[in-house]
């Protein structure tokens, strides 16, 4: 795998990133370290990991993946070197009180989550500071529509990029980044960085797979014409394009994984009818070509020019292996052209 230069900045990473959101709940500390171990060998040098994980989330649960990587790196002197690692700082609470006290990110918020995230990271340095949610109200996590009479803004993405500054001014933070992030917020976040010399936002970390193309629709014209990269989240779509609840759906006899086993997962817009009928669409569709479900999704993401890390999410080894054994995977044109026609029909439905 070439690597690939994330925004105007100096990282180079992999293709291909290790997601960590399950370790610490579906994936045990030493499996996780068996994962982490495996991918390292396979030449994956990019981790992506939260203070929030892992998922789904609890307070009891709360910064375990950070955790985990921590005694990953404690346990693998050099292992810290030789890959890029990002985390994120959770937005608002959300109904998660247990992050943060208030409903804002001010300055001393952010500062303070940096610090307790290097300290379970046991790193000095984040390479990539994710914002993970913004503080303002914007269709995302399944909201279809922006509404204005929720618009009110606490903390200023002026502040928020000054935090940022004093955290990079102090070597905590090599660059910074957006996830779940809009049109606008990419712009504004680019515009007062120029306009007031703070940093530019390398990275937007998006959902972008088969049922969740929601990206194709501005935000593609946004980040190329700003130079801002995507890290595409969730291209299995939560499972449901790995064709593994295609015969049961998520009901009684549903094969193990997230949106079957909890209930929280459920209600999500992966869990939606609709996003599992189309999924099964695209699931025949890689099948009809000779491929797995799997591979066809992941070669979708790992091809587009759009993309410039697909972000996978495992739960063992033999999972990983199969995600990185579908790079290479080139889709025909028949096969792209019938995607879309899909997508034409059934649209985003996991927005």
């Amino acid at each position: 795998m070439k690597k690939i230069t994330l925004g105007t900045s100096d990282l180079q990473v992999t293709p291909i990133c290790l997601g960590t959101m399950t370790f610490g709940e579906q994936v045990a500390e030493n499996e996780a370290h068996q994962i982490l171990d495996r991918s390292l060998a396979l030449g994956i040098n990019f981790l992506d990991t939260a203070e929030m994980y892992s998922v789904p989330a609890k307070a009891e649960t709360c910064g375990s993946t950070e955790r985990i990587l921590g005694n990953w790196f404690a346990n693998n002197p050099g292992a810290r070197q030789k890959v890029v690692l990002a985390t994120k700082v959770a937005g608002p609470s959300r109904g998660m009180p247990w992050i943060r006290e208030g409903s804002g990110m001010t300055t001393q918020d952010i500062l303070n989550s940096c610090d307790a995230s290097l300290k379970r990271l046991k790193t000095d340095v984040i390479d990539l500071y994710q914002i993970h949610w913004p503080e303002r109200h914007v269709p995302a996590f399944g909201l279809m529509y922006f509404d204005p009479a929720k618009a009110a803004i606490e903390t200023s993405l002026h502040e928020q990029l000054e935090a940022m500054a004093k955290l990079i001014k102090a070597g905590k933070v090599r660059y910074i980044g957006l996830s779940n992030e809009t049109p606008y917020g990419t712009h504004e976040f680019i515009r007062l960085a120029e306009q007031h010399g703070l940093p530019r936002v390398m990275t937007v970390q998006n959902p972008y797979c088969l049922v969740n193309r929601s990206f194709d629709n501005a935000m593609d014209e946004t980040c190329h014409r700003l130079s801002v990269s995507l890290l595409a989240y969730s291209p299995l779509g939560f499972g449901s394009l790995t064709g593994k609840y295609d015969q049961s759906g998520l009901g009684d006899g549903a094969p193990a994984g997230r949106l079957a086993k909890y209930e929280s997962m459920r209600k999500q817009r992966w869990a939606r009818q609709t996003t599992l009928d189309a999924a099964r669409l695209y699931n025949q569709l890689a099948r009809d070509n000779g491929m797995t479900p799997t591979q066809m999704a992941l070669a979708f993401c790992y091809t587009r020019w759009s993309v410039a890390s697909t972000i996978i999410g495992v739960t063992s080894v033999a999972q990983l292996e199969e995600d990185v054994k579908a790079w290479g995977t080139e889709l025909s044109a028949e096969v792209l052209a019938a995607i879309d026609a899909i997508r034409l029909v059934h649209r985003d439905p996991a927005t």
